[in-house]
């Protein structure tokens, strides 16, 4: 009877699950599951269990639902006493929160990933997220792309933002680097994909992904790991943390290095995150951040087809001769303060980042950010009319200068320089968002984000051509949708929704040496992108098995997108019409049970599969027609097929395919390849204090292309290609406390 109450509480966990996870994702090994959770069809009244206690709840009318919801474990024995952190949720309170959103969504636990595999960069952590492109392209750096975001962008990240603890990761003028993102550092990763990212204040095609660092009150807070192997790669991973009565404290830190597969790729790095919180009562808590990183990373660049495909070790020739790299030194402050009222939740911070820039490539660009900004948020859920109410409001503050100074690159060193400017980006945003449960279980979802940027430039000294000017923007991004809870495992949901990208700096194009017949479009002349959005999906989580299905077509205006190309760059500028749709769909299952082990826990075979539709267009474009839009393939798969055994071994291989080559180019004249490899890992995990791993990666050795750079029209001889990594092996071993 017990193992059959267990089992219906697990099944009601499928309700709020939005990523494929323990216990049922195939993808984790770890047998320490999160705990139970039943959700239910959504209450007229928010669930008091999910914070502090501090008195009995107000009795409040309240229409009938069809099965009382259990109470949600606030972090219990999180790191001492009865006391758990409010400005940061455990996993299970995180998964009820997220199930609010009416759209595509996901959380992916550390447990997921960091345990099996050498995690070493953000594909690791994203790998079984349909609907997101993550591949990387040398060292920390990675072509990311959700639904079709920034594939203009050829370096950096553009279309997606990226937060760490809600604190923002892009620079103030919308670029983003993943040399700052530690995979072993979180406890779990949020993804809220394009206008999903509403409550984030984001509003950019590809919406938002969220790391989230652990406090002193989770469980297990002190640890160790050690990960090793191909290309002389090598990681010491630490973490500690306690807490003691109001206070509670964490840290992690870790230092990498890596020769990497290709010539002129070695990198190294040094990560270090912390935060310290403090309780003033039972209600109120203030959490202090601290982030810090030192990268030194090499450049191999990207090759023509032939070379990625016949020689893919081969760095580009002009990468080595002028030593192309890519430095950052990182210091990032923030706090965040949390206030629970009776039905409703106040945050508010501050934060200020200082970053540097090293990168020696065409020129040696030395740019310094100083980033800062605040945010407030309020989360009220009560009962109107005897119907439940769910509004979230904000206002997101995020504003920087950037001194951008360049020089001749010499060899890897500083020659005479070239440029002195001051750049000057401004962000305010402000958003909400409003569920009104006209039913039990569904509910209508509005909301709205307004936004209005600045981007000023003032030139010092330049002989690049540089200008003066400034732009500024004010849109409005709508959002209308509905949620309903089919049953305690079933979701159901659609939504309509705006988005808004506006320009960085680095948008524009001109006339040069190589090609005189470019047109001149400043940065302050090219217009924000415009989307709006239709999805409508389903989720469902089972014991044994779970799946979700999301469709979704974005009309976009002004797209940022390589309209020119010189020098093999891709200068941006807006197209016309452009349209994104596509299919995100994932799915885990017990394929197979008892197959040497029997009873209440059995071993398992379990299969996770995770598969991207991506179909994007130009729409009727004077210039290229309906031609595909270049940059993502057409067709992703990544699969795994497991066998875990309840003392938890577990060993299985895995899969990725693109069965589809896809263009590099506007023009549609150029393609990479389709390819196919896979891999193997096995190694131990029960959710005790020790787990190992060994992993195998394209045990075939197969030469691929993993992403590409795209410009408007190629040739067989244009560096587009970044090549895939080779046959790989990686070990680790890990002890926690």
């Amino acid at each position: 009877m017990s193992s059959a109450i267990a089992r219906l509480r697990a099944c009601a966990l499928a309700g709020t699950t939005v990523a494929f996870i323990s216990p049922v994702n195939a993808q984790s090994t770890s047998q320490s599951t999160l705990p139970s959770v039943t959700v239910d069809a959504p209450q007229p009244r928010r669930d008091a269990s999910v914070r502090p206690q501090r008195r009995a709840a107000r009795s409040t009318p309240a229409r009938a639902a069809p099965v009382p919801a259990a109470p949600v474990q606030a972090a219990s024995g999180e790191g001492g006493g009865t006391r758990a952190a409010l400005a940061v949720l455990s996993a299970q309170q995180a998964l009820k929160e997220i199930s609010n959103t009416p759209g595509g969504v996901a959380l992916v636990p550390a447990d997921a990933y960091r345990n099996s595999t050498v995690a070493n960069t953000i594909k690791d952590i994203l790998d079984y997220v349909p609907g997101v492109f993550a591949q990387p392209k040398w060292g920390d750096d990675t072509r990311l792309s959700i639904r079709g975001s920034g594939l203009s962008r050829n370096f950096h990240l553009r279309g997606i933002q990226l937060y760490m603890d809600g604190i923002p990761i892009n620079t103030s003028d919308g670029y983003g680097d993943f040399q700052e993102v530690d995979p072993t550092a979180y406890k779990y990763v949020e993804v809220y994909k394009g206008g999903n990212a509403l409550r984030f204040g984001a509003n950019s095609l590809g919406g938002a992904i969220n790391f989230v660092t652990p406090t002193g009150r989770d469980p297990n807070p002190n640890g160790a790991s050690f990960d090793f192997g191909a290309f002389n790669t090598r990681r010491l991973q630490v973490n500690a943390g306690g807490a003691n009565g109001p206070w509670d404290g964490f840290v992690t830190a870790s230092t990498q290095a890596s020769d990497g597969f290709r010539d002129h790729s070695f990198g190294s790095s040094n990560k270090l995150s912390a935060n310290v919180g403090y309780q003033i009562s039972p209600d109120v808590e203030t959490r202090f951040y601290l982030n810090a990183n030192e990268v030194r990373q090499r450049i191999p660049g990207s090759v023509d087809r032939t070379t990625a495909l016949t020689s893919p070790t081969t760095a580009a020739a002009v990468n080595v001769a002028n030593d192309w790299q890519r430095n950052i030194d990182t210091v990032r402050i923030a706090n965040k303060t949390t206030i629970r009222l009776d039905d409703a939740q106040l945050e508010f911070g501050a934060f200020g980042v200082d970053r540097h820039l090293m990168h020696p490539i065409f020129q040696w660009l030395d740019y310094r950010y100083k980033d800062y900004g605040g945010f407030v948020k309020l989360t009220d859920d009560r009962n109107v009319g005897g119907f439940r109410n769910r509004f979230v409001a904000g206002v997101n503050i995020l504003n920087g200068t950037i001194d951008a100074q360049q020089f001749v690159n010499v060899g890897g060193f500083k020659g005479a320089q070239t440029s002195s400017l001051r750049q000057t980006p401004e962000n305010y945003s402000a958003f909400a968002e409003n569920s009104f449960y006209f039913l039990p279980n569904v509910a209508f979802v509005a909301g709205t984000q307004y936004l209005f940027a600045v981007r000023d430039q003032h030139v010092n000294f330049s002989t690049n051509g540089d200008l003066n000017g400034r732009s500024s923007f004010s849109l409005w991004s709508p959002k209308t949708g509905l949620l309903w809870q089919v049953d305690p495992s079933w979701q159901v949901f659609g939504n309509v929704s705006s988005s808004a990208e506006v320009p960085s700096f680095g948008e524009s194009v001109s006339p040069n040496f190589l090609n005189p017949t470019l047109p001149n479009i400043p940065f302050f002349s090219i217009k924000p992108q415009t989307a709006t959005t239709y999805e409508i999906g389903t989720r469902m989580k089972r014991p044994d098995y779970a799946w979700e299905v999301t469709l979704y077509r974005s009309e976009i205006d002004n797209e940022l997108l390589c309209l020119y190309s010189a020098f093999g760059n891709c200068n941006v500028t807006n197209a016309n019409k452009t349209i994104h749709q596509g299919i995100e769909a994932g799915a885990t299952a017990a394929i197979v049970r008892d197959l040497f082990v029997g009873g209440q826990a059995p071993d398992k075979i379990w299969l996770n599969i995770a598969y991207t539709l991506n179909d994007f267009r130009f729409d009727n474009d004077p210039v290229f027609g309906n031609n595909q839009l270049p940059g993502a393939p057409r067709h992703f798969v990544r699969a795994e097929l497991l066998y875990k055994h309840p003392i938890g071994l577990y060993a299985g291989p895995n899969l990725e395919w693109v069965p589809q080559a896809y263009f590099v180019d506007s023009a549609n004249t150029l393609m990479t390849s389709a390819y196919a490899i896979w891999g193997f890992k096995a190694g131990f995990d029960n959710g005790g204090p020790v787990s190992g791993y060994i992993e195998a990666r394209n045990i075939a050795n197969k030469a691929y292309i993993a992403s590409a750079s795209i410009i408007d029209r190629a040739n067989a001889a244009s560096p587009l290609f970044e090549p895939g990594t080779g046959r790989a092996i990686y070990a680790g071993l890990k002890y926690r406390w």
